[in-house]
């Protein structure tokens, strides 16, 4: 039973093909053509009750299901009508119904049913959809970037990214699906009209020559089933036109459409009123029905008056809750000269904070916990985050307001150093704009700080419409906690002390004393160790596995005492974390090198007393720059960092050399990554390519 529950589905569509083929008794005509009426009402409904496109994702197909269905009653009550000239009570109670004794009323009323759904309802659908479908596509990577920056500033964890990043893959399969399936409506409204044309004509002829009737008869018989049959093919059509245009036009919206019509017309009162009084004045004009605009111009100026007075009451409720308590003056502090009278207190200036952030007048209520500001509280679940991503713990910021910075304004400085400053607008949303928008949205022009994204601050009430052109919204205190912590990944190494390092040890010695004991500080020093994991952080890669970093340490010594030569050593036995930090769904998407430039860098490395360095010809470095340079926008399309692949012997060198003109650039070797991983390879450095430009100069 179970069996057949799951294929039913299947099963219904073949009988569905059979309807085309097979003639169908009349009562089972009947029933069939109210069940399809049936089913087009739960359709049309469950698109206005559902709140997002993607609890109906099985929209597509199953418009394609109904589609094959009408067509089948469609053929099955056209055989009918040609062959006896009557095709069941359902139909010809509606060819009645429409038709009220004047055949050629029915027939317009009829005509201009379809015309509706022809030209304004499926019309306007298709385009909808594909308008949808090509902003969802173009909307995708920057969907992702903010996925991946909610994920960096520890406001949702991996699994809520991974949920969300499915999410936008559904959409966009959906969207797509969509702008294929709003050309089946468009072709079902057509084959209607070829359907009726063909029952009229075709009947008239076979009444005539076949059954030996009139003109007359012949011509009221057939038009009325002809009018029924195409109003009750054309009834269900219209409903599952409309739930398509329904369906891809839920584009932003918190709840139900019921739900959103009723919160968002009851949210604006004084329109209802303005509305009210125009047809007062309306109904003061001669020759206009009095009664009627008097009546409704009542009953809209209440209701709005009504709803006005509700949202002022509510208003009050609001500011009398957030009214601040009267709280004590606070004593005066003493004066700044008398403090600095003792000397051990001038010391505490010269402390240097490993992080610090100041910030602007108008952004101390992000900060300010007593305010309501979040921005502290997300740093701690950034902190947390990193730590069991990186295992290194981000040192405590301390933020502080400034004067002598502008008041939207904010500076972060590592180790007492400016390293990154910012700018941003507390009353807007920062709209990241896409590759190709779908329309222009008023704002000020600015630069995403973290990413360097083109982008603009806009109103609140301009949000909504800049989703809908595809742009990605960011609230303010997304965007400074996006930056600190960018800023924070990028600097990580530095935070990296002798101290942290020792610490790193002792908790190591918790769960491995024996190793602990074994390397440090007797085999491995902490300065080299403090070396070594600074390579690695340098670099992103995670410092969390210190047992299998101090085995493998503790066995290249016995080799080399070079921090780069053992950093490479440890790289190595940490496969899987690389892989698992730079590979996604088991595919590593990189650029490659080509085996006569690879040939080159390795012939480039020179070795002097100091150790071993990178010499390469002009040549060779414009290519690798160029050509990389050109490859850098694939990766933004597919919204992850880019890759540089290559073998292990030039892997550092190339790192250090391509980290000044490439900042977010990771260069990664073929061992580093696991066997099972398939390298799909998104470009190829050349020395043709280069070599082509050189003859094209000259």
């Amino acid at each position: 039973m179970k069996r057949i529950l799951n294929n039913s589905i299947s099963l219904f569509v073949v009988v569905v093909v059979l309807f085309l083929i097979l003639p169908l008794p009349t009562f089972l005509l009947d029933i069939l053509l109210v069940i399809n009426i049936s089913l087009s009402i739960v359709i049309l409904l469950i698109t206005m009750n559902i709140k997002e496109t993607l609890e109906f994702s099985i929209y597509p197909s199953l418009l394609l299901i109904t589609t094959l269905f009408r067509l089948g009653l469609n053929v099955s009550s056209t055989r009918m009508i040609l062959r006896d000239g009557f095709a069941g009570d359902v139909i010809a109670a509606f060819g009645q119904l429409i038709t009220s004794g004047n055949v050629v009323i029915g027939f317009i009323i009829f005509f201009i049913i379809v015309m509706v759904q022809f030209i304004v309802i499926t019309k306007g659908a298709e385009r909808v959809a594909e308008v949808a479908a090509r902003f969802t596509l173009d909307a995708m990577p920057g969907k992702q970037m903010a996925i991946d920056a909610d994920l960096n500033t520890g406001l949702i964890d991996e699994q809520q990214a991974r949920i969300r990043r499915e999410k936008i893959q559904r959409e966009a399969d959906f969207y797509g699906a969509m702008d294929g399936a709003t050309k089946i409506v468009k072709g079902d409204a057509v084959m209607s009209l070829i359907i009726t044309a063909v029952n009229l004509i075709g009947g008239v002829i076979i009444g005539m020559v076949s059954r030996g009737m009139d003109i007359g008869t012949v011509f009221t018989e057939y038009s009325i089933v002809t009018i029924g049959d195409g109003l009750v093919s054309q009834l269900p059509a219209l409903m599952i036109s409309t739930a398509t245009g329904m369906i891809v036009t839920r584009s932003v919206s918190d709840g139900s459409l019921n739900t959103d019509m009723i919160k968002q017309f009851t949210a604006q009162p004084r329109a209802i009123i303005t509305a009210g009084a125009a047809l007062i004045f309306l109904a003061l004009m001669p020759n206009t029905p009095h009664l009627a605009l008097g009546v409704v111009a009542a009953i809209l100026i209440v209701f709005g008056l009504l709803l006005s007075r509700k949202m002022r009451a509510e208003q009050q409720a609001q500011e009398a809750l957030e009214a601040p308590s009267q709280e004590p003056e606070p004593e005066a502090a003493p004066a700044e000269a008398d403090y600095y009278r003792d000397v051990s207190n001038v010391y505490s200036l010269l402390t240097v904070e490993p992080i610090e952030m100041e910030v602007g007048y108008s952004l101390i209520p992000l900060v300010d916990e007593s305010s309501g500001g979040k921005l502290i509280n997300r740093i701690v679940i950034f902190r947390r985050q990193y730590a069991q991503e990186m295992g290194f713990v981000v040192p405590t910021v301390r933020m502080h307001d400034s004067s002598v910075i502008g008041t939207n304004q904010y500076t972060i400085r590592i180790k007492g150093e400016e390293v990154a400053k910012g700018e941003i607008l507390v009353d807007y949303y920062l709209a990241l704009e896409p590759s190709k928008p779908l329309g222009e949205i008023d704002g000020i022009e600015t630069v995403e700080p973290a990413y360097g994204i083109p982008s603009r601050w806009i109103l609140p009430e301009n949000k909504e419409m800049a989703e809908i052109y595809g742009y990605t919204v960011i609230d303010p205190l997304s965007v400074v906690l996006t930056h600190l912590s960018e800023t924070i990944k990028k600097h990580a190494y530095e935070l990296l002390t002798r101290t942290e390092t020792i610490q790193l040890v002792e908790n190591l010695k918790k769960t491995s004393p024996e190793l602990v004991e074994e390397a440090c500080p007797s085999v491995i020093s902490y300065a080299l160790l403090e070396k070594v994991l600074r390579n690695l952080l340098m670099e992103g890669i995670p410092i969390r596995d210190m047992q299998t970093i101090l085995e493998t340490m503790v066995d290249a010594m016995g080799t080399t005492r070079d921090p780069d030569l053992i950093t490479e050593s440890v790289r190595n036995a940490l496969s899987r974390t690389i892989t698992r930090r730079f590979c996604e769904d088991g595919q590593l998407r990189a650029i490659t090198l080509d085996a006569e430039v690879e040939r080159r860098v390795v012939a480039s490395l020179t070795k002097n007393e100091h150790g071993i360095y990178l010499a390469m010809e002009p040549d060779l470095i414009q290519a690798l720059i160029t050509q990389l340079a050109e490859h850098m926008p694939k990766f933004a399309e597919l919204g992850q960092p880019p890759i540089l692949l290559t073998s292990q012997v030039v892997r550092i060198y190339l790192s250090r050399l391509l980290s000044q003109y490439f900042a977010n650039l990771y260069v990664l070797s073929f061992s580093e990554i696991v066997g099972t991983v398939q390298i799909q390879s998104l470009g190829n450095v050349t020395m043709q390519q280069s070599a082509a430009r050189r003859a094209v100069g000259t």
